[in-house]
């Protein structure tokens, strides 16, 4: 059957190409089949267009689905809806399931069961067996039934000598890991960032230099080894620094933060509310900076949600609380909010951190809006402003950081392999 569907008068932007004006586009079953000025063809379905962008469905590469093990938090396919209303049509989840997904098993059932959700999943592995950082999984079969890179996300893998190994046997596979930066010894369990906050609260605090050491160390694997290392949620500027000053020496680093590290800092914290809690923690003003001209100079790669959904239950006790915020239905509105408006970045820059960027990092068959690619699409308008309410967000938790706040950025539709998966 040769479905088709027509977009009219959308601002095409796609840096892939470097096309940024007013388009039509017709689709043709999954792909992107002509982009032209105007397309006039009858008896197909048409969205109509006009001052909205068009720009390839975004790409979140760090996402905790909660399933299998925790699905009264979240499930594949309440998250997948959640995706879907933030313009995301393709995203990478995060090993620490229940059980891990350090098995050809769950790999394969994460795969299997996002199929019903019209949206793309991709599975991360998990580095060592339970995550625990002592034994690497087998990394070779763990890429054949479908994971796209390797992660203890949530645990920091201590040992450099298995890291190293680990980086080895990614790129053996074509693959990449992802490193939690964060020295156990010097966390502590500290729950907001260490300094005048958490002298406030009265409660241990995180010190920057828990992540700082552990990027440092990957910094310095990737220099002396040749081989690819992706940073996730950075959040201090000297981690930022480090990075930048890795690539200079032609190290193969990526990295990517978050949206609240770039829009939040840690005197939220002072509310003693855990919604503004996750790990790493909500850092200084100065650092919210130092986040912001990484993303400017294009020290950091790509921003990702980290959406990490936990209960109302769980998020009510600020010191008990795990950590944690969910972010898909936010995360372009934030961006546009936070960093195209103030004019920190251009919108196809944006674009590129959130699509075209990640899409390559995973090398994942996304972020292009050219003929003949993967007809992902999201329809947004970038000036149409809208508040914030957690009970009407699409996951099934609701600990968003970002509550009663007022954005600018309103997704209208999202199709996904040719067919729309969500309209507002």
């Amino acid at each position: 059957m040769n479905l088709k569907l027509l977009i009219k008068h959308a601002r095409v932007i796609d840096t892939a190409t470097g096309l940024d004006g007013i388009r039509d586009i017709l689709i043709e079953n999954d792909f992107i089949s002509a982009i032209n000025e105007e397309i006039n063809i009858k008896g197909v379905q048409v969205v109509e267009a006009d001052g909205l962008i068009a720009a390839p469905g975004l790409v979140d590469i760090h996402v905790h689905l909660r399933d299998p093990g925790q699905t009264y938090k979240e499930d594949i396919i309440s998250a997948c809806r959640a995706a879907a209303a933030g313009g995301i049509t393709s995203l990478a989840a995060m090993p620490n399931t229940k059980p891990v997904a350090d098995s050809a098993s769950v790999i394969e059932y994460i795969i299997n069961k996002a199929k019903e959700t019209g949206i793309r999943v991709y599975p991360i592995a998990a580095v060592t067996k339970g995550q625990e950082g002592l034994e690497l999984n087998n990394f070779k079969l763990l890429a054949k039934a479908g994971a796209v890179a390797f992660s203890d996300d949530g645990r920091p893998v201590m040992s450099a000598a298995i890291m190293a190994l680990a980086m080895g046997l990614a790129a053996a596979e074509g693959k990449t890991v992802i490193s939690h930066c964060e020295d156990a010894a010097l966390a502590q369990g500290g729950i907001v960032n260490e300094g005048i906050v958490s002298l406030k609260l009265k409660v241990k605090g995180l010190p920057a230099a828990a992540e700082e050491v552990q990027v440092a160390r990957e910094a310095a694997l990737a220099v002396s080894l040749g081989l690819p290392i992706h940073i996730a949620h950075i959040s201090t500027a000297n981690s930022v620094a480090l990075i930048r000053d890795a690539k200079k020496r032609g190290a193969k680093i990526t990295c990517e933060t978050c949206p609240h590290y770039f829009s939040l800092d840690e005197s939220l914290t002072l509310t003693r509310d855990a919604d503004y809690r996750m790990n790493p923690p909500l850092r200084t003003k100065k650092d919210v900076a130092a986040i912001i001209e990484g993303l400017r100079d294009g020290t950091i790669d790509a921003i990702v949600t980290d959406h990490a959904p936990h209960t109302t239950q769980e998020k009510a006790d600020f010191e008990t609380a795990p950590n944690g915020v969910v972010g898909f239905e936010t995360s372009l509105a934030v961006g546009i909010t936070y960093l195209v408006r103030p004019g920190y970045l251009t919108l196809n820059e944006l674009i590129e951190k959130m699509s075209i960027s990640p899409a390559k990092i995973f090398k994942l068959n996304a972020g292009s809006l050219k003929e003949g690619a993967l007809a992902d699409i999201v329809l947004f308008n970038p000036d149409e402003k809208w508040r914030v309410v957690p009970d009407e967000l699409k996951s099934k938790s609701h600990n968003t950081p970002f509550k009663n706040m007022e954005l600018f950025g309103v997704v209208k539709h999202t199709i996904c392999a040719g067919k729309i998966v969500y309209n507002a």
